[in-house]
């Protein structure tokens, strides 16, 4: 006997939808940012060069912690040594992304983002998905996804990292402190937007307040919730505006870092 959509009495409709608007719109641009900002990153990690300049150091390679770096851009030491795989010298990248990038890839936002526009499961509201069955994340490999909120911890050090960068922004080339650049303001907004990305999380929202049984009991902790609560309420928003943060922030560095322009100095 046929069950589900399927079964005996249920209408059977062929279409894919019967919606009518540019439902299709919305992934289709999805897609886009999130493949051009995959492309990028993976470009700019292989590049291994333009990521430090005096006192700007990018985002995507920060901190940079390999004996490959370039000196000068190591502020918290060379503890990893070089790697070399297949003959190729492992960048300094891939020692730090891998945490944005969970961080970012296991995030619930990103999560129906992605699923949508990638995996098409579904790719919009009322519109059938080409997949046959649906495991959900019990199985390899989205049941990595439940590693979100380690992602969520080591996250909030990488920002308190980048939020230090920022602050040696305020230094100028020759390393005397009360100066302001372009490249100050562009690594400060960063850091700012990154932390309103993480502090809006929803894991974060959990952990502040998520387990308590009674607000009363716990009235700093439900003051916390209550501010997160309505960064929460903005998630998708900072999500969307830090990731392209991020990506203007390491294309600005490079930019300086290479000659093509200079870091404006208003002070």
């Amino acid at each position: 006997m046929a069950t589900g959509v399927f079964s005996d009495g249920r209408a059977s409709i062929q279409e894919k939808t019967l919606r009518t608007d540019k439902w299709w719109l919305q992934p289709a641009v999805t897609f886009g940012v999130l493949l051009a900002f995959v492309i990028y990153s993976t470009f700019r990690a292989f590049e291994k060069q333009y990521y430090w300049a005096e006192p700007l150091i990018s985002p995507f390679y920060s901190p940079c912690l390999s004996t490959a770096c370039v000196e000068g851009a190591s502020h918290f030491g060379q503890p990893i040594g070089n790697i070399v795989i297949g003959g190729f010298l492992l960048s300094p990248a891939f020692f730090i992304l891998i945490v944005p990038l969970g961080f970012r890839l296991t995030c619930y936002y990103y999560r129906k983002a992605y699923y949508r526009s990638f995996w098409m499961s579904p790719p919009a509201c009322a519109v059938a998905e080409p997949h046959k069955k649906y495991t959900g994340e019990t199985r390899a490999p989205l049941i990595l996804q439940n590693g979100h909120r380690w992602f969520f911890y080591l996250g909030l050090i990488l920002n308190v990292i980048l939020t230090y960068d920022a602050i040696i922004a305020f230094k100028n080339p020759e390393g005397e402190w009360g100066h302001m650049s372009v490249g100050t303001l562009v690594l400060t907004l960063n850091a700012t937007l990154l932390w309103l990305y993480s502090l809006s999380c929803h894991t974060c929202r959990h952990t502040i307040g998520g387990r308590l049984k009674h607000f009363s009991a716990h009235p700093y902790r439900y003051k916390a919730w209550t501010w997160v609560s309505k960064l929460n309420s903005r998630h998708p928003m900072y999500a969307w505006i830090s990731l392209i943060g991020v990506a203007f922030t390491d294309f600005y560095v490079r930019l300086v870092a290479s000659g093509t322009i200079e870091n404006y100095y208003f002070f």
